[in-house]
């Protein structure tokens, strides 16, 4: 008689008298694959980021968004990136970008720009209003995708790649397209630093007015800045705020572009577009603040500091997503309707300014 006890039978015998069900013994071992984490991803872009901002501080006029997006190209087309950087690159490119949105409306005072003027703010609401209607009528008449198109009009009508990102949900648009629309804003918004100090001079304006032609043409807040430091002494001032106020116009257009697009999907049984995002009312709450409570500027240069941090950081995972051959594929016609609509938005602007002077 083999009197070797069975440990799997004595867990039986507890397990009956205790009224368990038994569990059989574990063979193998889980076959569940392990879920990445996300920390490698997220710690790439953020690294990326620090030195972004780092060589802002060392040369003058460098945009940390500029860097971040371009190191993120290069890299992505230059090498293949490891399965494990994927994760944290998706929340960088979503989440870090809307909370960077949402510390941009701290940047943003509604007495700022209201001291613009009437004439000022009727330019910002005509470059807006017309230059997303003139892109998407382009965009339509050179058969550009509609969600491309949707992007590309706000991303340069409105902020840039804050602006793409944004609109992303609503314009229900693919990770190709939104890389796509990123991609042409740090294209033509690079350009548009060179393009506007040399029109405005020819054109022979004065320092502050020919910021207010930047602030309302150029793409990206950091592009502003850039352009408004060629120009000269008196451009930066005006030259932000007009942009700013071309940024606080991004809730309303969201809000009624997602109206629109309800409308024509309310006979859908799938899901329609967010009518305001989240992250945008956290914007506006963000202006709000501002606007009615006096902010210690510690408080307002750290909001400022991580806000640059975080958009630089999604700006490298958006770059990631720039894969040029793609961009090829989608062949010459975003390209066209970006340098178009380059040149309608810098013209509206001129004519503002020309009719208001």
């Amino acid at each position: 008689m083999d009197t070797t006890a069975d440990p799997d039978r004595t867990q039986d015998r507890l397990a009956d008298r205790e009224g368990r069900v038994p569990t059989a013994p574990s063979t193998a071992p889980s076959t569940e694959p392990r879920r990445p984490l996300p920390w490698p991803g997220l710690a790439l872009a953020l690294g990326v980021a620090v030195v972004a901002v780092l060589l802002q501080h060392a040369v003058a006029g460098l945009s940390p968004l500029l860097v971040a997006v371009l190191a993120g190209a290069v890299l992505s087309n230059t090498r293949a990136l490891p399965a494990s950087l994927g994760p944290g690159l998706q929340i960088a490119s979503r989440r870090l970008l809307r909370a960077g949105v949402v510390l941009l409306g701290l940047q943003l005072s509604l007495g700022d720009i209201a001291a613009l003027g009437s004439g000022t703010i009727a330019v910002v609401v005509a470059v807006v209003v017309l230059g997303i209607t003139g892109t998407l009528a382009l965009g339509r008449w050179l058969r550009v995708p509609p969600a491309l198109r949707l992007l590309i009009a706000t991303g340069f009508s409105i902020c840039g790649a804050a602006a793409v990102a944004a609109m992303e949900d609503t314009a229900d648009a693919d990770e190709e397209e939104v890389a796509t629309a990123v991609g042409m804003v740090v294209l033509f918004g690079t350009l548009m630093i060179a393009v506007v100090p040399a029109v405005t001079g020819l054109w022979g304006l004065a320092p502050q007015t020919a910021g207010l032609v930047a602030g309302a043409s150029i793409h990206e807040v950091a592009q502003v800045v850039a352009a408004a430091g060629v120009i000269g002494t008196g451009a930066l001032k005006v030259a932000v705020v007009t942009k700013l106020g071309r940024v606080l116009m991004l809730a309303p257009v969201i809000l009624v572009v997602g109206s629109l697009r309800r409308r024509g999907t309310a006979r859908d049984a799938g899901t329609r577009p967010p009518l305001l995002p989240l992250f945008v009312a956290g914007f506006l709450a963000a202006v709000v603040l501002r606007s009615t409570v006096h902010l210690d500027p510690a408080v307002l240069t750290t909001a400022s500091t991580l806000q640059t941090l975080l958009l630089a950081a999604a700006m490298f995972a958006l770059g990631c997503g720039v894969r040029f051959d793609k961009v090829r594929e989608m062949g010459a016609r975003p390209l066209v309707l970006g340098t178009v609509s380059t040149v309608w938005v810098l013209g509206v602007a001129c004519a503002g300014v020309a009719l208001t002077r």
